[in-house]
C-alpha cells in the first residue's frame, strides 16, 4: 500500500492499516511455511543488497529451525494465510555480563506490511520470550544504510553500539 500520494483520505487509510494489522498473526514457523520463508529470505536479501543462494535452504531449515530442541526460534507473521514477515533469534551467553541474552538474527516484513505496528508487535513478543527465558537483553545489527530500521529500533528504546562485523570462512 503506497504511503504517500495515496488517493484515500488519511482516516480511511489508517482504518485499512489497522484492520490489516489486526488480521495478522505472529506464530512459530511450521513445516508448510518453508517455501514462503524462502521467498521472504530472498526478498530480505534483495532489500539489504546481499547475495542469497536458495539451494539447500529448505532442507537445512527443516533440520535446524523446526528442531524441537528450542535452540533456534523462528516466528512468522501470517496475514490471510500468506507469510508477510519473519524473525529468527537464539539464546546466547554473555561472558562479560555472565547472563543470557537473545540474539536477533533476522527481522523482516515485506514492504506492504511495514508501518502497521507489526514490527513493534513481533519485537515485543521476542522481548516477552527473552524475559520468560531469563535473558537480560536482545542484541542485533542492521545495515547502517537502513535508516528506517534504525529509527524504528530507536523508537523502541534500543541503543546502538558501533562495531565492525567480521566474517571468517572456516570451510
Amino acid at each position: 500500500m503506497p504511503r504517500r500520494g495515496h488517493k484515500l483520505p488519511l482516516v480511511q487509510r489508517l482504518s485499512v492499516l489497522a484492520n490489516s494489522a489486526l488480521e495478522s498473526h505472529i506464530r512459530p514457523l511450521r513445516q508448510t511455511d518453508l517455501p514462503q520463508l524462502l521467498r521472504l529470505c530472498q526478498a530480505h536479501a534483495a532489500f539489504e543488497d546481499c547475495a542469497f543462494d536458495p539451494r539447500g535452504k529448505i532442507e537445512a531449515w527443516r533440520r535446524y529451525l523446526l528442531a524441537n530442541d528450542g535452540e533456534i526460534s523462528c516466528w512468522v507473521v501470517e496475514h490471510k494465510e500468506a507469510l508477510i514477515g519473519y524473525a529468527s533469534f537464539v539464546k546466547q551467553f554473555s561472558t562479560w555480563d555472565a547472563r543470557y541474552y537473545l540474539y536477533l538474527d533476522c527481522l523482516y516484513l515485506d514492504s506492504t506490511s511495514r508501518g502497521l505496528g507489526l514490527g513493534k508487535q513481533i519485537m515485543q513478543r521476542i522481548k516477552d520470550y527473552g524475559r520468560a527465558h531469563q535473558c537480560v537483553e536482545i542484541q542485533w545489527q542492521t545495515p547502517s544504510a537502513n535508516e528506517t530500521a534504525i529509527r524504528f529500533y530507536r523508537a523502541l528504546g534500543a541503543k546502538s553500539k558501533s562495531k565492525a562485523r567480521f566474517f571468517w570462512d572456516i570451510a
